[in-house]
């Protein structure tokens, strides 16, 4: 199968309320924080990983189109259902397995995989802001405390500190979509930026259905196509 263009999503992700896509910490301190950011362990900045935004939209795409969510039994030598892990049915037929790949079959009909998403780095717009902040300022990391409210005493128990990503910053987005010889072009792009406004509509890392994770991306679509070496 002959690799014939690269389809390039680039732009930003703007943070429209707190983001919290966790890391691990490395010490265990009381009065500390339960979920922190993940970060970039030289810069200490925080990033998305790009297997976040893929997951995610692959998540979402899987729930519009309803796929099987099938994946490959090594020991029954057969597709088997299974609705806790990605869709590995790897029909060429089913959109999600073409772009994101049909999860543990390899060599599947579906396959390659198109996608590439890559790591969300903070922008240069949301560095030189953070950069502009005074010293006495302290981190730009958000800390929000959550409780568990007692059902039968109405008080808060069980408190919990979690680390996030302001809202206002916003991160850089790149996603490569490999287009191969016979591949629907305008069919996988579409797809692709369906996924990206079905995120928009959900949320982005974790504590969703609590506030956290509301995102929009602002992008560009460039094409580069690929020489034959034969021609």
């Amino acid at each position: 199968m002959r690799l014939e263009e690269i389809v390039t999503f680039s732009g930003k992700i703007h943070c429209l309320t707190g983001l919290c896509i966790g890391g691990s910490s490395n010490a265990l301190e009381i009065g500390g924080i339960d979920n922190e950011v993940i970060k970039n362990p030289l810069t200490k900045e925080p990033y998305i990983p790009g297997s976040s935004l893929k997951g995610k939209m692959r998540s979402e795409l899987e729930k519009k189109y309803g796929t099987p969510n099938q994946i490959w039994s090594a020991k029954l030598k057969q597709m088997v259902p299974n609705q806790t892990e990605p869709c590995g049915c790897g029909k060429s037929t089913c959109p999600v397995c073409v772009i994101f790949g049909a999860h543990k079959k390899p060599g599947a009909d579906s396959s390659p995989t198109r996608i590439i998403v890559r790591d969300a780095a903070l922008s240069y717009e949301s560095k030189n802001m953070i950069d502009d902040l005074p010293i006495s300022h302290g981190s730009y990391l958000e800390r929000k405390t959550e409780n568990i409210i007692l059902r039968d005493s109405g008080t808060a128990g069980s408190p919990r500190t979690i680390e996030r990503v302001p809202a206002g910053i916003s991160f850089t987005l790149e996603i490569i979509l490999r287009i191969f010889e016979g591949d629907d072009k305008e069919g996988l792009i579409k797809k692709v930026e369906e996924g990206l406004a079905l995120v928009e509509k959900s949320y982005l890392g974790g504590s969703g259905s609590r506030g956290s994770g509301q995102v929009r991306f602002d992008y560009k679509i460039t094409h580069d196509m690929i020489q034959d070496p034969q021609k």
